[in-house]
């Protein structure tokens, strides 16, 4: 078990990076093995009430086209997802009142039938929702603390509650979802040290997934002209997650390649075991833009699920066939 101290060591050592990302590498094949695990992602709306400071989608951005699908089109784009062969669909959006409890339950029963698990990124909802979308099928739930400095987190998000946040991730988990959380690096006045805090309440909330991504400054929101956060310390990041939670999934983030034209299949070679390609279709790829350079909004589904499925066969992985649960080590 590292210490908070050897954290930050781990992250601040970028001499020694190719050591941890090979070190990372071996504990995954270790607890994981080889299979990564492709889930399908629709991005269903990029309607949201938040005003999240980093977010492109954010309700103060008035340049963007909003959207959402209707229930019959989210749900063939799920029935066109499985017939792909991807086992499970990833729902995500901003936070949508449209999508009631009643209508969210009628889309996860249907797709259901289609033979995949299904995951929600719906944002903060109140516990007799996420009990309703756990009985109507729901497998497992995303949502990301972002950070666990309290003061930042308000500063980025001023409207919102770290501490609502925090309740909702109990009770998802409380209700037997696989909880998906993780961290942005690279946000503005985030500290080295606060990073390792995140890492260690991410292992002591018991995740069954973790996503860590740059932080990339969109140029629409307040914090456009920001740095950002590097790949490096994205990468560092990711790895020491997988030495803390060596059997957890932890994803091969998409925002990665936005910053390196590799940077998927670098993180597939630092400790991810899961991918998630874009099934959304049409415009809606490019309208769903949290941040900006956004890869592969011109590509198909199809053409998605091809591409990423030949790089991970490149580097010597296979893809999972069944619904990649976290399989927890003994």
């Amino acid at each position: 078990m590292l210490n908070k101290q050897e954290i930050i060591s781990l992250l601040q050592d970028e001499e020694n990076q190719a050591d941890l990302l090979k070190r990372a590498d071996e504990v995954r094949h270790q607890y994981v093995g080889d299979e990564v695990h492709l889930r399908g992602l629709i991005e269903f709306s990029n309607i949201c009430r938040n005003n999240c400071l980093y977010c492109g989608i954010r309700r103060g951005n008035t340049k963007v086209c909003r959207y959402h699908m209707d229930e019959n089109e989210l749900i063939e784009t799920a029935r066109r997802a499985a017939a792909l062969g991807f086992k499970t669909i990833v729902m995500q959006s901003g936070e949508d009142m449209y999508y009631t409890e009643p209508r969210l339950c009628r889309i996860i029963e249907a797709i259901k039938k289609f033979d995949v698990a299904i995951t929600l990124s719906i944002g903060e909802r109140t516990y007799e929702e996420y009990k309703a979308f756990r009985e109507a099928g729901a497998d497992r739930y995303l949502m990301r603390i972002e950070t666990t400095d309290k003061e930042l987190y308000h500063k980025l998000d001023p409207e919102m509650s770290w501490q609502h946040r925090y309740e909702c991730l109990l009770a998802i988990k409380e209700l037997g979802y696989e909880l998906g959380s993780g961290i942005m690096v690279g946000l503005p006045e985030q500290s080295i040290e606060s990073i390792a805090e995140d890492l260690l309440f991410l292992k002591e909330l018991g995740v069954d997934m973790a996503g860590i991504g740059p932080f990339i400054p969109h140029p629409e929101t307040p914090l456009a002209h920001e740095k950002g956060g590097t790949l490096g310390l994205a990468l560092r990041t990711m790895a020491v997650m997988r030495l803390l939670l060596p059997d957890i999934n932890i994803p091969a983030t998409t925002a990665m390649e936005s910053l390196h034209p590799e940077g998927r299949i670098m993180a597939l070679k630092a400790g991810a075991n899961v991918v998630m390609p874009n099934v959304t279709e049409g415009e809606y790829r490019k309208l769903y833009e949290l941040y900006p350079n956004k890869i592969c909004v011109n590509d198909t589904p199809a053409h998605c699920r091809s591409c990423i499925g030949m790089k991970i066969q490149m580097i010597g992985r296979q893809i999972g066939t069944g619904y990649g649960a976290h399989k927890k080590a003994s």
